[in-house]
C-alpha cells in the first residue's frame, strides 16, 4: 500500500534499500529538474564534497548511493530521475540522506505535476510505491528538498519535506557545507557543464586520479629568455608527453680570451730581438771600417798596419796578396806582342794648368 503524504510527515521504513524518484510531466518548454542526494553527518553537513551524489558525480566512493540516468514513462508524458540507496550497508557516521532536486532554465512554479516517489529497491517493476509525496504548489525557486531518509532508534525513516531555497542550489549546498566556488572564478562563455554559480562544478572529478583522457598530451613549458645571448634553442614537438623533461638550455656563447696583436714597432726602431742597423755614411763619403776587436784581458793591444787612404775619385790599391801560381805566372818571360795596326793619331784635349808640367 502506497502512503500519501503531506508535507513535514514521516513513515517508518521496513526495508534495506530504497529506491527514491522525482516524476514531473514533460510540458513542452518546462525547466529540466535534476535529482541529487547528500550524506550528512551527526552535525548535520556533509564529510567531504564526495558526500553529494547527482549526475555529474553518479556514485559515492562507498557505491553505497547511486544516481541512475534519467527516462520517461513508456507512453511519453512522464519524466523520472532515480537516486538508489543502501540504508542498511551505511556506516554509522552517516546520520541522515537528504533528498533534492534543482530546476535548470525556469522555477518549480513552471514544473508541472512534481512529486516524490519512494520504491524498495529489491521489489521488481510494477510494485506500488512505499509513500507519495506530491509538491504541486511549487514556490519560485530553483531548488529545495524533496525528503530525507534519517535514522531513529537504530532504524530508517522517511520525512517529507518540501522545503524551497530563494537562493538556489549554491544556498542549498552551502547550508549542508559543500564548498561552493566564487562565481567570479567561473569561466564566461562556458558551453559545456553546469551553469555559472553551480555547486557541482565545485566537486571533484569522479574518474580515478592518474588516468588522463586517451589522446590527452601536455605541452613542455617554456624556457624563460635570459639577458645572455643565447643559440637558438629547437622547440620541442608538439604532442610531447607530460613525463618527458624539457629539454635543457644550451650554454652561452662567450667571445675567446685572445691575446692583441702585436702593434707593429715605431719607424727607426728595430723589432725585439733584432740588432739594431748599422749607420750609414752620407752620401758621397767612403764607408767607415768596424773597430778592430779589443784584445783580451792581460794582452797587448795588436798593432794594426797603417791602412792608407787613397785620394778622393782614385780607386783603392790592390793590397791582396798573389797566389803562388800567380807569381809563378809574374815570373815568366814576357810575351812579344804582335805590332798593332797603324791607328790614328789622337791628341788630348787641353787640360788645366793643375796638369802641366812645372
Amino acid at each position: 500500500m502506497t502512503h500519501v503524504m503531506a508535507k513535514g510527515a514521516n513513515i517508518a521504513l521496513p526495508v534495506a534499500a530504497v529506491r527514491a524518484v522525482l516524476r514531473w510531466s514533460a510540458t513542452p518548454g518546462a525547466p529540466d529538474v535534476d535529482a541529487s542526494a547528500l550524506l550528512l553527518g551527526p552535525a548535520g553537513k556533509v564529510r567531504s564534497d564526495a558526500d553529494f551524489v547527482f549526475y555529474n558525480q553518479p556514485r559515492h566512493p562507498s557505491g553505497l548511493v547511486r544516481h541512475l540516468p534519467k527516462q520517461q514513462t513508456a507512453d511519453g508524458s512522464e519524466i523520472t530521475d532515480t537516486v538508489e540507496a543502501e540504508l542498511a550497508k551505511l556506516p554509522a557516521d552517516v546520520d541522515r540522506v537528504v533528498l533534492a532536486g534543482s530546476s535548470e532554465g525556469g522555477t518549480f512554479r513552471t514544473v508541472s505535476g512534481l512529486r516524490l516517489l519512494l520504491f524498495d529497491a529489491a521489489a521488481g517493476e510494477g510494485v506500488p510505491a512505499l509513500a507519495e509525496f506530491a509538491m504541486a504548489d511549487g514556490d519560485e525557486v530553483t531548488a529545495l528538498v524533496a525528503g530525507e531518509l534519517y535514522r531513529r532508534a537504530g532504524a530508517w525513516k522517511f520525512r517529507a519535506v518540501g522545503q524551497g531555497y530563494a537562493s538556489g542550489l549554491i544556498g542549498l549546498a552551502t547550508d549542508f557545507g559543500i564548498t561552493v566556488e566564487d562565481e567570479s572564478n567561473t569561466q564566461a562563455g562556458t558551453a559545456a557543464g553546469p551553469p555559472a554559480g553551480d555547486p557541482r562544478a565545485a566537486l571533484p572529478d569522479p574518474r580515478p586520479a592518474g588516468r588522463p583522457e586517451p589522446g590527452t598530451f601536455t605541452l613542455a613549458p617554456a624556457v624563460p629568455q635570459s639577458s645572455v645571448p643565447q643559440a637558438s634553442v629547437p622547440q620541442a614537438p608538439t604532442g610531447v608527453p607530460a613525463n618527458m623533461p624539457p629539454p635543457p638550455p644550451k650554454p652561452p656563447t662567450v667571445p675567446p680570451n685572445l691575446p692583441p696583436a702585436p702593434t707593429a714597432p715605431p719607424a727607426g726602431r728595430p723589432g725585439y730581438g733584432y740588432p739594431p742597423p748599422a749607420p750609414r755614411p752620407g752620401y758621397g763619403y767612403p764607408q767607415q771600417q768596424p773597430p778592430a776587436p779589443a784584445p783580451g784581458y792581460g794582452y797587448p793591444p795588436q798593432q794594426q798596419p797603417p791602412q792608407q787612404q787613397p785620394g778622393y775619385g782614385y780607386p783603392p790599391p790592390n793590397t791582396a796578396p798573389q797566389s803562388p801560381q800567380q807569381g809563378h805566372q809574374a815570373a815568366q818571360p814576357p810575351v812579344p806582342q804582335q805590332p798593332a795596326p797603324p791607328a790614328e793619331e789622337f791628341a788630348l784635349p787641353p787640360q788645366g794648368p793643375q796638369f802641366q808640367p812645372r
